[in-house]
């Protein structure tokens, strides 16, 4: 088998068969690889059948080879360019100046004086 498919190397195949992890993709009349869903294109694939159907004809990229349990792993993806990333356009920052408000804030010291005088009050209350 590793004399027929070498790591790397870009062959044509047809899509066998198509499992929700994964595409089998017949190489010749014996073989079949499986590309895995990750490898199917760039990007999220949630639903391969959005991308492949049985029948179709593929690129494919070998991964690996396991001549003693007889699989091949594929990648379409590896046979195709990467989106080109756009720039992200620098997002405009709007500085806002924060309202000064002293109601409702008082200082530790101010409340601590006012909770005193408070327990004060209270305790003058029930010393009658």
């Amino acid at each position: 088998m590793s004399e027929q498919f070498e790591v790397g190397q870009i062959m044509t195949g047809k899509v066998a068969g198509i499992q929700a992890y994964g595409a089998f993709v017949a190489l010749n009349e014996d073989i079949q690889g499986l590309v895995h869903i990750s490898e199917i294109t760039h990007g999220f694939v949630k639903d391969i059948n959005e991308h492949l159907s049985i029948g179709d004809e593929v690129q494919v990229k070998i991964l690996s080879v396991d001549e003693a349990n007889k699989k091949v792993s594929l990648s379409i993806r590896a046979t195709e360019e990467p989106p080109k990333k756009q720039k992200a356009q620098p997002k405009k920052v709007q500085h806002v100046e924060p309202e000064v408000s002293t109601s409702g804030f008082n200082t530790l010291k101010d409340k601590l004086e006012e909770w005193i005088e408070q327990s004060s009050d209270r305790k003058s209350t029930f010393s009658k």
